[in-house]
């Protein structure tokens, strides 16, 4: 290792870069170069960490976040001053949005010309200062490797988030005494303030046990914290149904019968109803967003709120709540569960909420007949049938995202990697080179709109590159299908600059050497879906779907959460099944 290797020993700081990433467990970073990042490039050949070549910088950030996401371990993007720094900011917002550990280290100009406007300079810490955890500018040699340990440990401690490390030309090119263990940060304290109050765990358990219809939010941190297993002790020991936010399917296993599904905008229509009808709601790692509350106005009036968060910027920040407790999910539900003695059978408001939800045909279309029309539903259901629901599926923005999240039933944490927050299109093919890189052993898919793969298409070369075995599948409706449905819905059909011309996706794979196919009905689904299961490398799939299908239900802007847009029963689609 290079922390005991180099000990004691001059290095550049370009090398104290290296070494200290390496003796940080980082193998795999992903980047571009540039002239203000030369000297790093240099020095990259005198240590063991695989260097991933990108087309874009943004595709950079979103390989390193979709690597964090499926490893949890903290993802790692380079890029140089200027415009390779400015081309990330996105790819650090949507990890910022959604609570992603990142480390983006930036090359800068000479600090001798810092503010002068010299070539490619740009004061990229002040441009990411409200979407970085924390940032930093690096001027001397010395300070690399203190600064690196310090922005990974603050990265991953606590609410995980990107940091960013700007370092200048000549603090690469300067020499420092190398001490890897000098150089270590001072371990993470959480504020002795933020931890759960004994008085709060014994008030949020009173609120459990005299609960009639409570209901647990399964969000995001759930899978962060690592908290599978206190979660399922909490609902199986009383017989509470979980719903999930999007970040968090996958957290709750989509069959256990306590499961409900993704709540919120797009959510199940038993979910919403199960939330707006409970007594208390058991907030487990979600920071209440629009998407999930709609209208907070008549956002689960009758019901007590106990909050379980990381952060406490996000108590009482959209929804009041009655109790409050602060700290690591996983921690605070060990905490709490010796307060609270099992229910035996199933309870009379479980029953009521499995009624709800009638016979649920609305999502089980494996044996609908065939009508001849190619729905993205079918696509979905076909893929998770295929798969078992074992593959880590890398969805970009918009109907697509929201189809997959109701088709496709993720058993584990970890395989459903989404942009949440800041619904960033261009977000999946180059989220999925992350997530392969970081587990080569798995199965990775993409799904992408037709809108969103051609924002980042060409990362299709950085696959072909690497010769990474990764499955494309391109749901292709002609339009920028989310921005085409809200129009149909509030603005009396104007589709003005949704509809999107694509290229023959299986013609530009083929430019790549990645062969694809083109599927127009259903029939062809499974076989495809075969064929690129069965290949290794890389295989792209264009689905050519239905134009004009939408997303249900779907809550408008400011109404309330019961309030759901349902399916029109006329839809081929679901001619034969329950309109829910």
């Amino acid at each position: 290792m290079s922390e005991a290797k180099f000990a004691g020993t001059r290095l550049t700081g370009a090398e104290i870069l290296w070494a200290t990433l390496e003796g940080e467990g980082v193998r795999e970073v992903f980047g571009y170069p540039g002239g203000a990042i030369l000297p790093a490039y240099d020095a990259l050949r005198k240590f063991p960490i695989r260097h991933i070549l990108v087309r874009h910088e943004q595709g950079a950030v979103h390989m390193a976040d979709g690597y964090a996401r499926a490893s949890g371990k903290v993802g790692v993007a380079v890029a140089t001053s200027g415009p390779g720094a400015t081309n990330m900011v996105t790819g650090i917002a949507t990890a910022m949005m959604d609570s992603i550990p990142l480390l983006c280290v930036t090359g800068q100009v000479s600090s001798k010309v810092l503010g002068t406007d010299a070539f490619q300079e740009i004061d990229i810490t002040g441009i990411t200062l409200p979407v970085t955890k924390h940032n930093y500018l690096v001027t001397r040699a010395e300070d690399i490797a203190p600064v690196i340990r310090e922005a990974l440990l603050v990265a991953r401690s606590g609410r995980p988030g990107p940091v960013l490390v700007d370092i200048t030309k000549d603090a690469q090119q300067g020499s420092a005494t190398y001490d890897f263990a000098a150089s270590a940060p001072e371990p993470y304290r959480p504020h002795p303030m933020l931890r759960a109050e004994e008085d709060s765990v014994l008030k949020a358990a009173e609120l459990i046990r005299s609960a009639k219809r409570p209901v647990i939010l399964a969000g995001h941190g759930m899978i962060q914290s690592g908290a599978r297993k206190q979660v399922l002790a909490l609902a199986e020991r009383l017989q509470i149904p979980v719903a999930s936010t999007l970040l968090g399917l996958g957290g709750f296993p989509a069959s256990h019968p306590l499961s409900l599904g993704m709540m919120g905008m797009h959510g199940e229509a038993w979910v919403n109803q199960a939330i707006q009808q409970s007594d208390l709601l058991i907030a487990c790692g979600m920071r209440f967003d629009d998407r999930v509350t709609g209208s907070l106005a008549t956002y689960a009036i009758y019901a007590k709120k106990i909050h379980i968060e990381i952060d406490p910027a996000e108590i009482n920040k959209n929804v009041k709540v009655d109790v409050a407790l602060i700290g690591d999910l996983a921690e605070v539900l060990e905490t709490l569960l010796p307060h609270l003695a099992p229910r035996e059978g199933e309870s009379a408001w479980m029953r009521e909420v499995n009624a709800m939800k009638g016979e649920c045909s609305v999502r089980d279309i494996q044996n609908l007949p065939d009508t001849g029309h190619l729905y993205a539903a079918h696509v979905m259901n076909d893929l998770w049938h295929a798969t078992h629901g074992k593959a880590i599926v890398v969805t970009d923005v918009g109907q697509h995202q929201m189809w997959e999240a109701q088709y496709y039933k993720h058993e584990d944490p970890r395989t459903l990697i989404t942009s949440g927050g800041l619904g960033t299109m261009g977000f999946a093919l180059p989220a999925a080179i992350g997530a392969k890189v970081a587990c080569p052993e798995k199965e990775v898919w993409v799904i992408a709109g037709d809108g969103g793969f051609q924002m980042t298409a060409a990362e299709l070369s950085t696959i072909a590159q690497e010769n990474l075995d990764i499955n494309i599948a391109v749901v292709n409706n002609g339009y920028l299908g989310m921005v085409r449905q809200w129009q149909e819905f509030f603005y009396e059909k104007n589709y003005e600059s949704s509809p999107i011309l694509s290229p023959d996706y299986v013609k530009l794979a083929d430019a790549h050497g990645i062969p694809g196919v083109a599927v127009r009905t259903r029939g062809e689904v499974l076989p495809a879906v075969k064929a690129a299961r069965e290949r290794k490398g890389p295989f792209l799939i264009n689905f050519l779907v239905e134009k004009e299908d939408s997303v249900y239900p779907m809550i408008a802007a400011g109404s309330a959460l019961h309030e759901m847009i349902r399916r029109p029963g006329h839809n081929p689609l679901i001619e034969t099944a329950q309109d829910v």
